[in-house]
């Protein structure tokens, strides 16, 4: 099962290196990535199967995990060779007007919608029948 781990960095040449290194070196594939950077600091989300793996790999080169989340991954399009515009804001929609609250997206390897919600299970539901 995929996880979203949340990593404080910071806003200096190498910091991303050191992040993919380690969990290179670990044999921890990155399934996604969201990096921002503001006043100093990079809040980095990162996709990983192997969460174990991740933060021991993580922990070993003195990068600390903030946080782990439990997200849904959802794929972005019913047909990946499709590029149609409208689908997040679709998705988006039909969570909202079921009372679902977003509180962490992004877009994953393989064309993937990553979300984080107040209610998984039943936004799971939702999104699978819209597919």
């Amino acid at each position: 099962m995929v996880k979203d781990l949340l990593i404080i960095l910071e806003d200096q040449p190498g910091e991303g290196a050191r992040l993919g290194e380690a969990l290179g070196r670990a044999g921890v594939n990155i399934e996604g990535l969201c990096a921002i950077m503001e006043g100093g600091r990079g809040t980095v989300h990162i996709l990983v199967e192997d969460v174990a793996g991740a933060r021991a790999a993580l922990e070993g080169a003195s990068i600390r995990v903030d946080a782990e989340t439990d997200v849904i991954v959802s794929p972005a399009l019913p047909d990946p060779d499709l590029d149609t515009p409208g689908v997040f804001g679709g998705m988006a929609r039909a969570l909202a007007d079921a009372g679902i609250n977003i509180s962490l997206a992004y877009v994953a390897a393989r064309n993937r919608v990553v979300l984080a919600t107040d209610d998984n299970q039943r936004a799971t539901k939702l999104l699978q029948s819209m597919m």
